[in-house]
């Protein structure tokens, strides 16, 4: 496995076991923890020193075990490597035929407008935000996150959409920020269809017309409205609304043990729901 690889501890002591550091990071983002008080709920709750694989005598990680952790993630690039490794398990136990793929991206303030990897960006009337920008591909049916990428908030959804794109992706369902050449012909390059929200449409009539547009663009909103869950799941459970780490390699690493976290709590709630049915 690719945390064999790693080894996270201080010069000169032994490293904690990477896999029980790993799950500790996933209970992070599950309870929306900073290192500090993911250190203390591993020394004080059984329920987190099980998940982890301690036993109750055992001394657990202290912070500095998460910060030298995530150091070797960055410097390996082993953060999109678990997520994929991961993914690719889940999609396997969930497996159903691949009918769309969801694509948008969302802004996340950066921890410090110091962040010299971030960049301002303001949307229509709200506030500017220095940040970055989560752009994520997932699957319509499941809404299991597939590709992530994160780039600084000011770049363009559609130059970055095509490296949202999983392989074979279907149908593929995104607001009118999508609509160029450039993302729609990457798309078709996969073996996809584009189906993105359209602004305007040519036509004599005009209630005609409108009425053409209507129909194009309302179940292409009903479907893509899913990933707007995947996202408020994201903020408002797992402390994604803003970067906890500065610069773009960690929150890399972020946002995609967010994903990775969310992909297991959704798989499960799959096979609890098919197990349900099944009875």
């Amino acid at each position: 496995m690719a945390l064999r690889t790693i080894y996270a501890g201080a010069k000169g002591e032994p490293a904690w076991p990477p896999l029980a550091v790993f799950k500790a990071m996933l209970l992070a983002v599950w309870y929306d923890l900073s290192d500090v008080r993911l250190a203390e709920a591993l020394d004080d709750r059984a329920s987190f020193r099980r998940f982890c694989g301690f036993s109750g005598t055992e001394p657990t990680p202290e912070r500095t075990a998460f910060v030298r952790f995530r150091g070797v993630l960055v410097a390996q690039g082993l953060d999109r490597v678990l997520f994929e490794i991961v993914t690719a398990q889940l999609k396997a136990k969930s497996i159903r035929v691949k009918t769309g793929t969801l694509v948008d991206a969302t802004i996340i303030a950066s921890a410090s407008e110091g962040d010299g990897d971030a960049h301002w960006v303001k949307h229509q009337s709200r506030r500017a935000v220095h940040g970055f920008k989560a752009h994520v591909g997932a699957d319509a049916d499941t809404a299991l996150v597939e590709e992530v990428v994160v780039t600084p908030a000011n770049v363009n959804d559609g130059r970055a959409g095509p490296g949202a794109l999983p392989p074979d992706p279907g149908d593929v369902f995104a607001d009118s920020a999508y609509r160029g050449p450039h993302f729609c012909d990457a798309v078709r390059a996969k073996g996809g269809t584009p189906r993105i929200v359209a602004t305007a449409m040519w036509g004599k009539d005009e209630q005609e017309t409108l009425a053409r547009l209507e129909a194009w663009n309302q179940p292409i909103h009903r479907i893509r409205a899913r990933i707007e869950k995947i996202f408020g799941t994201w903020k408002r459970s797992y402390g994604l609304r803003r970067m906890r780490w500065r610069g773009i390699a960690k929150a890399a690493v972020q946002v995609h043990l967010t994903a990775i976290a969310y992909n297991l709590k959704r798989t499960v709630n799959i096979l609890a729901e098919r197990s349900f049915i099944t009875e």
